[in-house]
């Protein structure tokens, strides 16, 4: 049978932003629901050059597998960050339906992850992104799709003002002014602290979507331990994503943290008072990869795509 092929460019000409955002948010409430499942992401190491990560999920009529990678060096060599592959299958005779270019994959569900967090979670006030690489561009341009006033910062000072360009958005005068916005979005690569302990303000939010693998940390332990805290899925996020180092030195615990997708289906409450610090642990669902895969496949007869036989 002849599979659809979706390039980088193809994922991102049959999934829009706010397509997205409604799909990551559908696929939330459905692993809330235990209606879409997924196993733990499986880390494959080879630090310090970087990781490879194996993602199953089932749900919708649908299976997948993302194989996908982490190597935070790459773009001193010119190549990609994130690269790999996501394969859909059909759930009732498991044949290939699909093959899709992960980074893609990954930038808009993350993209949406990051809105959809700021959104429930946060105040309606301007947004600051720290970090734009491919990830943190697609937080600001699904934020800036949801009518958000969106700043950005990055280390890379003409990067930003590049991408602000191209996205018609705004740059932060400085980092301190970044992390002082209302709602805050970091996308690093998690390689040092940039909210110490005593860093946030009443009623600040955070995004944290850049520590997604073991060791890596946006916020020093102390400041998560002082939020109220909110994470994607715990059992991932426990061992892997930024709160990982909190669970570890005993600051937290599983009954401190709430999922996600428990708000968004109105199992548990979200943001409390508009003086409250919320924080949201962001490591990067498989389900929220599936969502995007079946959106994409989807639109397959719309698009020309390479098709191979398999």
């Amino acid at each position: 049978m002849a599979v659809p092929v979706f390039t980088r460019r193809d994922v991102e000409a049959a999934v829009p932003p706010g397509r997205a955002y409604d799909a990551v948010r559908d696929a939330f409430e459905a692993h809330a629901r235990g209606e879409w499942t997924m196993q733990p992401k499986l880390y494959v190491t080879n630090y310090p050059a970087g990781d490879f990560r194996a993602m199953p999920a089932l749900g919708g009529g649908h299976a997948l597998l993302k194989w996908v990678t982490s190597f935070p060096g790459n773009p001193s060599r010119g190549l990609p960050t994130v690269s790999g592959l996501v394969v859909l299958s059909d759930a009732e005779t498991g044949l290939v339906e699909a093959v899709l270019d992960a980074g893609a994959v990954t930038a808009l569900r993350t993209g949406a992850a990051a809105a959809i967090a700021a959104e429930t979670l946060g105040t309606a006030g301007p947004v600051a992104v720290i970090g734009v690489g491919v990830n943190g561009r697609a937080a600001a341009t699904s934020l800036k799709e949801r009518g958000r006033e969106v700043s950005l910062w990055d280390v890379d000072r003409e990067r930003a003002r590049a991408v602000a360009a191209e996205l018609g958005v705004g740059t932060a005068p400085s980092q301190a002014d970044a992390l002082g916005a209302p709602v805050l979005v970091t996308v690093t690569p998690g390689k040092q602290i940039l909210l110490p302990e005593g860093s946030l303000q009443p009623g600040q939010h955070v995004s944290l979507m850049g520590a997604d693998g073991p060791g890596k940390a946006e916020m020093a332990v102390a400041e998560i331990a002082r939020a109220r805290i909110f994470c994607d899925e715990w059992e991932q996020a426990s061992h892997g994503g930024e709160l990982a180092a909190a669970v570890e030195a005993g600051a937290i615990n599983a009954a401190d943290v709430t999922e996600l997708g428990r708000v968004l289906t109105g199992e548990a409450a979200g943001r409390g008072t508009d003086e409250e610090i919320t924080i949201f642990d962001s490591t990067g669902l498989a389900i929220q990869d599936l969502a995007i895969a079946i959106v994409a496949f989807e639109r397959a007869e719309e698009l020309e795509l390479v098709r191979i036989d398999l």
